[in-house]
């Protein structure tokens, strides 16, 4: 349990110190690709010096709150190895309240680039330092509370600090090796059962034969995509793949091998068969890479603008050619993250759903596979059909998109409980036939028998038709709007309602998600604050919790596509 909970420990600080480290347009540093192998199965970097001052000042403090759960879990812990990355967490949450003392309590500069890669299974992250003393101080600081002993060490000139992540009496060592080197951090890891020229490469002393600044790999991939030169992450399942079916296809398989070999004990052995390493090549190569770049960033007044896009990238025509044709309609307003708290938005043609569907079933069953897992999943497949969807989609004939979209609510405190005193919301039915459709259903929901929509837009008062009582605090119309069928509440969804006859329907994506957790939370706290109750301090920073989200999922030319946008601003 301590091993994993070092190792998760490890993780999080690696990703922690990367998540921080993000920013915009810049040509890649070759000097530090030089370092980078072009096998490396992960890699991310950040090529512009990211303002991580204004950053720190751009965030709620209501997103810099201690979680108390890992404070309850972790202060009756002994373990030297816990209490030094527990102590680390607290200077880093204690350092957070503002940007200029997050760079003095660690030593950093205000602007600071980073890289994260692996030689193989061995993980390397790199970021700016502005003062190294300020830095060994705070964790000499940590060492003497923890009681974790480091060693220091050098290597090709280059001192490093070595704290052990194991116990002593385990067979093999893993040390967490920090260095500082012309201004730059390394963390990386140093074990006793990999190749010591290791350290070195990840020390930047040994460069590598077959470096990532002259692969083409970093340039390819903002032509492909046309992303911000800012930086770029990507995994390459190509390399994941060599790794797991071949004992020396690339350096991550080298050590794997190595390390089993120790083990005596190789999870992989039935993959490295001669067929199973050329069927699952043939899945890498027409899924080569997932890769991430920023569309949007703008850091300013205190307020972050982020946006990034995620490919997972295909060369599988059918399969490809299959997402896009089950693509339907989204409406503009599901697009609008600045005037709603909530929306969501479902993309799909009912119509192209199943024979869509069946073609990716049919195009995994295609190819019969001879490696054992891959016929094991294709056995499992063939004992199921999509076939048996068109009894549930034949009744939604011509449906392009399910969407709604929570605008704004209000609410009071009644005399038993909390009701809702105003809702200003709005969900759509797109569709070839809405109305059609909606004459279908009627026979299944007797409530709604006596409803005759009108053709001409005009609404109808649903509390009336429905009987619903006044309690509920809203009143709620339903119309046709052009393709859409539109069931609404309140006068912003009223004009976007009204505004939907203009929609005409577009195969314009899938999926689109968006959130204001400042208007999620407002009316919730200006409740409680009313009715005279103290907030506890971690419910009270959620007033000012501003941060828009959104998330995007399409196909495009390039595979499959999941664009993310954040934005967040300190009022303070």
């Amino acid at each position: 349990m301590k091993k994993a909970l070092v190792a998760a420990a490890v993780i999080a600080i690696g990703a922690g110190a990367y998540w921080v480290t993000q920013q915009k347009e810049a040509e890649p540093n070759h000097a530090m690709l030089a370092f980078v192998p072009a096998d490396t199965p992960v890699f991310s970097a950040q090529f512009k010096p990211f303002p991580i001052k204004d950053y720190i000042d751009s965030i709620s403090d209501a997103q810099k709150q201690y979680p108390q759960d890992l404070h309850e879990l972790m202060k009756y812990e002994n373990d030297p190895r816990i209490k030094f990355f527990l102590g680390l967490f607290n200077r880093y949450m204690a350092a957070i309240k503002d940007g200029q003392t997050f760079v003095d309590t660690f030593g950093l500069p205000d602007n600071l680039t980073s890289y994260f890669y692996t030689l193989g299974a061995l993980p390397v992250l790199k970021l700016d330092v502005a003062k190294p003393d300020v830095l060994w101080a705070l964790l000499d600081g940590i060492d003497a509370e923890s009681g974790l002993t480091h060693q220091l060490r050098t290597i090709g000139g280059i001192s490093y600090r070595a704290y052990p992540l194991l116990d002593e009496t385990e067979e093999e060592q893993i040390d967490l090796v920090l260095a500082i080197d012309k201004g730059v951090l390394t963390i990386t890891l140093a074990t006793s059962f990999s190749d010591p020229a290791l350290l070195e490469t990840a020390l930047g002393i040994k460069a590598v034969p077959n470096p990532l600044s002259e692969a083409g790999i970093v340039e390819d991939i903002f032509a492909k995509h046309s992303f911000l030169k800012d930086g770029i992450s990507y995994i390459n399942h190509q390399e994941l793949v060599k790794a797991i079916t071949t004992s020396d296809g690339n350096q991550l398989a080298k050590q794997l091998n190595h390390f089993y070999s120790i083990t005596k004990e190789d999870p992989f052995a039935e993959l490295r068969s001669d067929v199973c390493r050329t069927e699952l090549t043939g899945i890498a190569q027409n899924w080569p890479r997932t890769v991430i770049g920023y569309t949007e960033f703008e850091i300013k007044d205190k307020q972050t603008r982020m946006g990034f896009s995620t490919v997972i990238e295909s060369h599988n025509q059918v399969i490809m050619g299959a997402l896009k044709q089950i693509r339907g309609f989204l409406p503009a307003y599901t697009q609008d993250v600045n005037n709603s708290v909530f929306s969501f938005g479902l993309g799909v043609d009912v119509n192209e759903f199943v024979p869509a569907l069946t073609k990716v079933w049919n195009e995994l069953l295609t190819p019969s596979y001879q490696c054992g897992p891959l016929q094991q999943m294709q056995a499992e497949m063939a004992n199921q059909s999509p076939a048996m969807l068109g009894m549930f989609t034949g009744m939604a004939n011509g449906v392009k998109g399910l969407s709604m979209s929570l605008i704004d609510y209000e609410l009071s405190e009644g005399t038993e409980q909390v009701q809702l005193k105003d809702l200003d919301a709005i969900v759509t039915l797109s569709a070839d036939d809405p109305a059609t459709l909606f004459n279908m259903v009627k026979p299944f929901a007797p409530e709604l028998a006596n409803i005759q929509l009108p053709t001409d837009g005009s609404a109808v008062d649903l509390n009336r038709a429905l009987q619903l009582p006044p309690y509920l605090g809203f009143s709620a119309n339903m119309a046709l709007k052009g393709n859409h069928l539109a069931i609404y509440s309140g006068n912003k969804s009223q004009a976007i309602a009204d505004g939907l006859a203009k929609e005409t329907l577009s195969a314009n994506g899938l999926l689109s998600m968006s959130a204001d957790y400042g208007k999620i939370f407002t009316p919730m706290m200006t409740l409680m604050e009313m009715s005279g109750e103290s907030l506890p301090p971690e419910f009270a920073t959620l007033k000012d919790y501003n941060m828009k989200v959104k998330l995007d999922v399409d196909v495009n030319a390039q595979g499959i596509v999941i664009d993310s946008f954040v934005q967040t601003h300190n009022n303070k």
